[in-house]
Parts: C-alpha cells; sequence; structure tokens
C-alpha cells in the first residue's frame, strides 16, 4: 500500500474538522475524494501533507509515518502536492516556476524542465512567460509541472479542474492518467464528479468530516445513497 491514512482528527484552533478520516491509496492507483464544498477534502490533503497536522491518528507512505514531520520533510519523502489555488508566482517566468520546485543539487531526479515541457507542450511555448500573464488551464498545469519537479511517487491534487473550460478539463484528465500509468499514485480531491469518476479506480465521499462512502468507481455509480452527498 502507498498510503494509509487511519482514523486522523483534525482542528482548525477549537473547530474539529475532520472526525476519524481513513482512506488507503494503493500503489500506481488514482483515488479520488469526492463531497461538497466545505466537508473536508482539502482539510485531508493538507493533514497528509503536514500543513494542518492531525491531533490524533497516523498517515502512513509506504510504511513511514508522517504525522509530526515538517512538508519539507514529506516532499523529501517523496510526496507532493498541488493546491487548489496553484500559487504560480506570478514574477517569475514558466521556467523559473519550475525551478523553484527542483529537487537539490547532486540529487538524481528523472523529472526537469524539458520533461515537464514533453508532458505539457503548451507549457514549452510559454518558458518566458511571466506567471502572472497564463490562464487558469496554463497555470495548473505549471503547478503540476513544479510539483513533479520534486521527483515525487505520489502526488496529492486538489481540485485541479476548478474554473477550467471543459476542453482545458479533458486535456488535463488525459495528463493525469499519463501520470497514474507512469507509476505515479494520486489521491485526488475533486467537486467535479463526472470528471474525477471518470479516470479513477476507486473513490472516497466525506461528509461533515467523515467518510460516508468508499468503493469502486462503478460500485459508487450505482448507489443512490452514496451520490445523494454529492453535486452532479
Amino acid at each position: 500500500m502507498s498510503l494509509e491514512v487511519n482514523e486522523i482528527h483534525t482542528f482548525y484552533g477549537l473547530s474539529h474538522v475532520l472526525f476519524g478520516i481513513s482512506l488507503q491509496v494503493g500503489e500506481r492507483a488514482l483515488v479520488c475524494l469526492l463531497g461538497r464544498n466545505g466537508v473536508g477534502k482539502s482539510t485531508t490533503l493538507k493533514s497528509i501533507m503536514g500543513l494542518v497536522p492531525p491531533r490524533s491518528g497516523t498517515v502512513k507512505f509506504k510504511g513511514q509515518d508522517l504525522v509530526g514531520k515538517r512538508p519539507h520533510q514529506i516532499v523529501r519523502l517523496g510526496v507532493s502536492y498541488v493546491p487548489s489555488d496553484r500559487r504560480v508566482y506570478h514574477d517569475l517566468t514558466v521556467r523559473e516556476n519550475l525551478e523553484v520546485g527542483e529537487r537539490s543539487k547532486g540529487i538524481t531526479s528523472p523529472w526537469s524542465a524539458e520533461k515537464v515541457y514533453d508532458f505539457f507542450p503548451e507549457l514549452k511555448k510559454l518558458d518566458a512567460r511571466l506567471g502572472g500573464y497564463l490562464s487558469g488551464g496554463e497555470r495548473q498545469m505549471l503547478s503540476i509541472g513544479r510539483a513533479l519537479m520534486g521527483n515525487p511517487e505520489f502526488l496529492l491534487l486538489d481540485e485541479p479542474t476548478e474554473g477550467l473550460a471543459p476542453l482545458v478539463v479533458r486535456n488535463l484528465e488525459m495528463q493525469i492518467l499519463k501520470l497514474k500509468e507512469s507509476g505515479t499514485s494520486i489521491l485526488l480531491a475533486e467537486q467535479n464528479v463526472k470528471s474525477a469518476l471518470k479516470i479513477s479506480d476507486k473513490g472516497y465521499i466525506i461528509s461533515k468530516g467523515k467518510v460516508v462512502y468508499e468503493g469502486s468507481i462503478e460500485n459508487m455509480k450505482g448507489d443512490k445513497e452514496a451520490m445523494k452527498y454529492l453535486v452532479l
């Protein structure tokens, strides 16, 4: 198993947000985390990444406990996070944005700016453009590309299709599937249910900070009780 989250409880100050979330992502798997806005999807990813550490429970990546580790330590272990707000540096060029995510010198990585450009050909044409002048779709590709520069074995993608045009969404779906096929495990938090169900192997549904459903995509599609928690 690549990632195992067991009974995590996460708080923002005094507010209890996640109530015993448990989930698993296998090797080379693409698992989606679904639910309406504000139910805890993003907080689950941030808890895994150490940005909002859980107060109890365990998060294990390839058997190693991540709870208590800083985000940069988790990145070094092979986990990368692409936030929903994309966080592109507006005053840096596309290439400079990619170089920010590059692993330390002397560490061998299969990912380089050139490989990212092969993966996202649209970015190659924008090599010298400042991040502040990119479209939403271009920023999303750049944000994923920057995460790949850290040579991750596991990707946490938070709402990657949010605000994107349908054609851009379809292109992004294909690229995410290519990442999975290349051996990267992925946990995808999405409100775009149709997109997530199209590319995922397995799904979890969260409501009010709790997992209310888990199962294969085919079973989920046929479960009316599960689908009532989603906005289609």
